[in-house]
C-alpha cells in the first residue's frame, strides 16, 4: 500500500502562485512515476504533469506548460508542483497519483495509488 497526502492547495489571486507538495508513504518512492491531475466542479479528471522515477523526464498539459513545474525529492519521499502564472480556470481539486510499476504518460490508467487531493482556487 502507498499513502500519498497533498497539501499546499488554497486560495490565490490570479497571477499569483502555489507549490503543491504531495508526500509519499513506503521505501520504495525512488521507484516510482509520478504524476499530478486536477478535477474541476462538473468536469471529468484531467492530467496535470508527470515525472519519472529519476525526475529526468517531465510532461505537461498544453494548458499549463511554461507555468507549471513538477519536480521531485527522492530523499524525502515528496513530489511537488510549482504552479506560477495562475488563472482561474486553474481553479480545481489537484490529485496527486503513483505508479508503482513506472510507468510514465498522461493516461490515469497509469496510476495505480491516489491521494485525497487539495483545492486551489484562483480568484480573478
Amino acid at each position: 500500500q502507498v499513502q500519498l497526502v497533498e497539501s499546499g492547495g488554497g486560495l490565490v489571486q490570479a497571477g499569483g502562485s502555489l507549490r503543491l507538495s504531495c508526500a509519499a508513504s513506503g521505501r520504495s518512492f525512488s521507484s516510482y512515476a509520478m504524476g499530478w491531475f486536477r478535477q474541476a466542479p462538473g468536469k471529468e479528471r484531467e492530467f496535470v504533469a508527470a515525472i519519472t522515477r529519476s525526475g529526468r523526464n517531465t510532461v505537461y498539459a498544453d494548458s499549463v506548460k511554461g507555468r507549471f513545474t513538477i519536480t521531485r525529492d527522492n530523499a524525502k519521499n515528496t513530489v511537488y508542483l510549482q504552479m506560477n502564472s495562475l488563472k482561474p480556470e486553474d481553479t480545481a481539486v489537484y490529485y496527486c497519483a503513483a505508479s508503482t510499476a513506472g510507468s510514465f504518460g498522461w493516461g490515469d490508467y497509469h496510476y495505480d495509488y491516489w491521494g485525497q487531493g487539495t483545492q486551489v482556487t484562483v480568484s480573478s
